[in-house]
Parts: C-alpha cells; structure tokens; sequence
C-alpha cells in the first residue's frame, strides 16, 4: 500500500500560497501528514505537486506533477494512482488532522473494493480527497475524463465502491475536524484553535 499528498489547486481563497506550508500548532501541514502517512503505511508517501519548487518543500519525498493538467483534483487522483502506483491512500495537503488510524482503516477497505472513502457530511457525502484506491481505478477515471466529466467521484460507477460509514469513521475522531481543510486565512486561525482543544 502507498501513500500520496495531493497538492494540487492554485489556492485561489488563500491568496495563491502553498497551503500545505501553512503551520498549525508549530508544523507545517505537509510535515504533519507526512509523519501521519508514515505511521500508518510505514513509508512516506508520495506528493502530487505542479509548483516549479514543490521538490523543495521536503527534501526526500518524490514529487511528480499532474500526468494530465487541468483535470483538477481527479487529475491528482489519476496521478497518484498511475504513479504512486495504487493501490493508495491518497489525501489532500490542506487536511491537517487526518488520523494513522484512518488512513489504515482506508487502506485495508481495498480489500473488497477497487476504492474506499470515507462518509462524511461534505457536499458529496464523502471525502474523495481522504480515500483509498485500486489499480482499476486509474482506467475508470481516464474513461470519464474522456467523457468530459471531471468530479472527483465521477468514475464511481465504473468500479467497486467501499464506504467506511460514519459511525466507523467517528471511531477516528470527530468528522468535522478529520475532515477539515484550510482553504482561507480564516480556516488557518480555526485550525489553530481545533489543535489545541
């Protein structure tokens, strides 16, 4: 099983910097998701990044751009997928307070599906950027893509779903703070208040 750290986006709600060099509670997001990748698989993961100095953000990790731009968070899928090779777990560089636990809670769902995501009271009712995928899901997202159809979740139907249901995934943490992304300068200050509770 690997790991990879989407850090794709331009961050357009945070003034176009990395979010993932960010600090909350003392370290940086990216360091933090490192160590978390490491304790859970026991290698560190893989970092999906366009950014000209992204090789610059941790020495030691291997970097690789998106494998077709424009694609937005389902290009970093594909990516990761194609090149971390899956199966992987794969999760984005804005999510400070993913857990080891769920990460490997991720990864073992593969064993009876080709992707496993967490449920979730996002938008989508899951977290397509906190989730685990098989090989066959790098076909099925290049199928959709020729399609036009670009959502993160658009290549479902195609494979076998997995979903860790929300009274698994509370057993991890609460979901609100799991699942939380910084995407604005007022998401950091919130960050910093949810380290320290």
């Amino acid at each position: 099983m690997n790991g990879a750290i989407i850090a794709g986006g331009e961050a357009t709600r945070f003034a176009g910097k990395p979010k993932g060099l960010e600090r909350v509670a003392g370290a940086r997001i990216l360091d933090r998701l490192v160590r978390t990748f490491e304790d859970a698989l026991g290698a560190p993961p893989l970092l999906v990044a366009n950014a000209p100095d992204a090789v610059h953000w941790k020495p030691g990790l291997r970097v690789v751009p998106d494998l077709i731009p424009g694609l937005g968070a389902l290009g970093g899928l594909y990516t990761a997928v194609r090149r971390a090779p899956a199966p992987v777990v794969c999760v984005a560089w804005d999510m400070p307070f993913v857990t080891s636990d769920l990460l490997a809670a991720l990864a073992h769902g593969l064993d009876q599906a080709d992707a496993c995501l967490p449920e979730s009271g996002g938008r989508r009712g899951v977290e397509p950027l906190c989730a685990a995928y098989g090989p066959a899901c790098g076909d099925a997202i290049e199928q959709v893509r020729q399609s036009g159809d670009h959502r993160a979740i658009a290549f479902h139907h195609l494979v076998r779903v997995g979903i860790l249901n929300d009274q698994i995934v509370s057993t991890f943490g609460d979901p609100a703070v799991l699942f939380f992304n910084v995407n604005t300068a007022e998401d950091l200050q919130r960050a910093e208040e949810l380290a320290r509770t």
